[in-house]
């Protein structure tokens, strides 16, 4: 229980330590050492407890409950004092109605907020860890010096780092606490600490844009917040059968239709967080933020937050209509997102985009909730985990030295910054390629919902839905990797350049695909065994398959080292028309042309003006459904 708590606590110290340090290199010396203590924490975790099983632990509960108590009644306070001063009205009714629902739950059912273990470990928790502590440490890490350089960049903004950076170290805290609660009302109190946290980060800037997207944000999860606790009182409020605030007894719960309808409520919750559809604007509007916070809500905290409750109440959903909505809304936020980030030629929004698809995937594997679609739903936050984080950061690294986050603006990076597009390459390639992750997730996927009623359905969503990724993230590795002439190198060498976490992240990508067989069967595997009595993998055949694709994979960077000597060197081949060194052809009416590439948008047929909103309708009728059958349910 010690590691636990000192995950969980010293964040917040390191955070309280962080408002006085002023000098960038005490900082940075600070943060690093915090990270390397946290992501060894993790480490260490993973040693002690990953063949243990689920291990449960008593922690003190009722000074424990008074003090998260008093927390939420002062941050309801500070929702209402910053709605008021912004005229941000729904944000203040809805911290007025989750604080009275809070006092009215701990007023009426005071009894039944106790659970036998409020703290607990098993393999999941184990993996969310050590995406937190290393990615989330790692991000935090970065930050320090992209901040130094954000403010020289934009000296309009006024420099907050000190709360920066207490509040990063709140969210990762914060992070540790939810996916190591067993005690329901825990798991609110921390969940409620990511929403405030992420409304403090991306209001960093404190522009009119900022502050509503902020706004956007904070409103959207308060929503699902306010399910959360309705979810608590009936829990609550029903029979001690059902488990009441204690996770562990709910999941184990034998009367399904009982505990339906507070796991669609939490689910909801879930939705709001994760950023599916219709709640999705709110993670598109965090990307005004500084591109660590991007970073941090999409890889290690926050969005992960709503796919990790997704994950863990997939028991509850399995077999029942209700779930099988929840996993329409993934569905169709897969399929939407993915068509609407062919339009978007703005990185951070190919990512916020194609982030909220896969969220949407996880999701979808987790409403429809059988065994083998929880081990893929699994794999997919891993690997999306560590690519994401890492194309988060190589964007924002790309973004100071050229001064564009446009794609188009990124042609040509392999001859300007040949170590950050390398870095890149991978990165995407880790979001759709062989033998990277997200392709064997997805591989998984489909060969789960083959076997479930009206899977039929999910598959085609998701071979459609993963046709269109390749669409958009070819155009921009292809943007990356062209060779153009007459361009400068912006590049310090490798050691000159402070992108040590980014190297890290790197490699974690590329040691994800060695080891995940061996992340599978250690963690993952067992813990389904656990849950569900049988367990699942990836077949011997398909790994052999996928070592064979990756052999053939490392082949092209071999190819060019045998060949270096021998190569030519010609011209741009322009259908005919002659073409110079320096990429010029002859045009119409003898008129000298410069060669210029450009990706396709279809802005006309993907753009988010065609399908934002329909999607958006369509899964506010799948939740309002959800509702609806897990009442019928009953």
């Amino acid at each position: 229980m010690q590691t636990l708590l000192f995950l969980i606590l010293f964040p917040i110290l390191v955070a309280c330590l962080l408002l006085f340090v002023k000098r960038t290199t005490l900082r940075y010396a600070v943060v690093a050492l915090s990270a390397l203590a946290i992501g060894g924490a993790s480490i260490y975790l993973l040693v002690q407890y990953a063949f243990e099983g689920a291990v449960y632990f008593a922690a003190p509960s009722e000074a424990a409950g008074l003090a998260m108590l008093a927390i939420e009644m002062v941050l309801a306070l500070f929702i209402i004092y910053m709605g008021a001063k912004f005229r941000n009205y729904p944000a203040i009714a809805l911290a007025v109605v989750q604080a009275a629902l809070i006092v009215y739950l701990e007023m009426t059912f005071p009894e039944n907020l106790q659970a036998a273990h409020n703290l607990f470990i098993d393999q999941f928790s184990i993996i969310m860890a050590l995406i937190i502590g290393i990615i989330g440490s790692l991000i935090a890490v970065y930050a320090v010096r992209y901040m130094e350089t954000y403010h020289h960049h934009h000296p309009e903004v006024r420099d907050r780092q000190g709360m920066f950076f207490f509040v990063t170290f709140a969210f990762i805290a914060a992070m540790f606490g939810l996916v190591f609660s067993n005690n329901l009302m825990w798991v609110f109190f921390f969940w409620e600490i990511t929403t405030i946290s992420s409304f403090l980060l991306i209001g960093y800037s404190e522009t009119d844009e900022a502050t509503r997207n902020a706004f956007r944000a904070l409103v959207m999860n308060l929503l699902g917040g306010v399910a959360f606790v309705a979810a608590l009182i009936y829990l609550a409020a029903t029979d001690p059968a059902s488990g009441g605030i204690d996770l562990a007894r709910v999941l184990a719960s034998g009367d399904t239709t009982l505990i339906l309808v507070p796991a669609v409520l939490i689910g909801f919750a879930g939705i709001t967080k994760a950023a599916l559809m219709p709640f999705s604007s709110w993670l598109l509007g965090a990307m005004v933020a500084p591109t660590p916070v991007s970073a941090l809500l999409h890889s290690s905290t926050m969005v992960k937050a709503g796919v990790y409750i997704l994950v863990r109440f997939a028991p509850i959903f399995a077999g029942t209509f209700a779930g099988f909505s929840i996993g329409l809304v993934g569905g169709v936020t897969f399929i939407v997102a993915s068509a609407i980030a062919i339009s978007q030629n703005n990185a951070k929004l190919v990512l916020a985009y194609s982030t909220i698809a896969n969220l949407g995937l996880i999701a979808a594997c987790a409403g429809v909730g059988t065994h083998m679609l929880v081990w893929a739903a699994i794999l997919l936050i891993v690997f999306h985990a560590v690519a994401k984080s890492l194309l988060f950061l190589g964007t924002g690294a790309i973004e100071h030295r050229i001064g564009s986050r446009d794609i188009e603006d990124m042609e040509g990076l392999i001859v300007r910054m040949p170590k950050m597009a390398v870095m890149m390459f991978i990165g995407i390639a880790g979001m759709f390629l062989a033998p990277f992750g997200m392709l064997i997730s997805k591989w998984a996927a489909i060969e789960a919902f083959v076997q479930v009623p009206f899977g039929l359905i999910f598959v085609a969503i998701l071979a459609y839905g993963s046709a269109v990724t390749v669409f958009f993230w070819a155009k921009w590795m292809g943007k990356l990797v062209t060779v153009t002439r007459g361009v400068e190198r912006i590049e310090k060498g490798f050691l000159e350049e402070p992108w040590a976490p980014l190297y890290i992240i790197t490699g974690l990508v590329v040691a994800a695909v060695f080891f995940f067989p061996i992340i599978s069967s250690t963690l993952i595997e067992p813990y389904v065994l656990a849950i569900y009595g049988v367990t699942t993998g990836l077949a011997q055949a398909n790994i052999a398959i996928m070592l064979l694709m990756m052999a053939l994979l490392l082949l092209l960077p071999v190819s060019f080292l045998l060949f270096r000597r021998t190569v030519k060197h010609l011209p741009a081949y322009m259908s005919g028309r002659p073409a110079t060194a320096d990429l010029r052809f002859a045009g119409s009416l003898g008129m000298t042309r410069e060669a210029q590439t450009r990706n396709y948008y279809l802005t006309d047929y993907f753009g988010e003006a065609r399908l934002f909103r329909p999607g958006a309708v369509v899964c506010t009728v799948l939740i309002l459904a959800s509702w609806i059958l897990a009442g019928v349910a009953l």
